[in-house]
């Protein structure tokens, strides 16, 4: 959903900034967001609050190497 309309900030840009680790001043000055009208403040607040810390965030971790052999773009030969 759309939290700032004046900079078209979406809740899940906001919120994945803020899983990131970026605070509300970050945020505010890397996306723009509640820097014209104001009116989405609260609701970015509520949105970076909601997932500072407390939202889970991904272990990734590296896959396994491919097998050795014929790349699949190469003509067999």
């Amino acid at each position: 959903m759309i939290v700032c309309v004046c900079r078209r900030v979406s809740d899940r840009e906001i919120a994945r900034h803020a899983r990131a680790g970026m605070g509300f001043d970050d945020i505010q000055f890397e996306l723009g967001v509640a820097t014209q009208c104001g009116r989405c403040e609260s609701s970015a607040r509520d949105v970076v609050a909601q997932c500072s810390g407390t939202c889970p965030s991904a272990n990734m971790s590296l896959a396994a190497p491919l097998v050795s052999g014929q790349p699949w773009n190469t003509p067999a030969f």
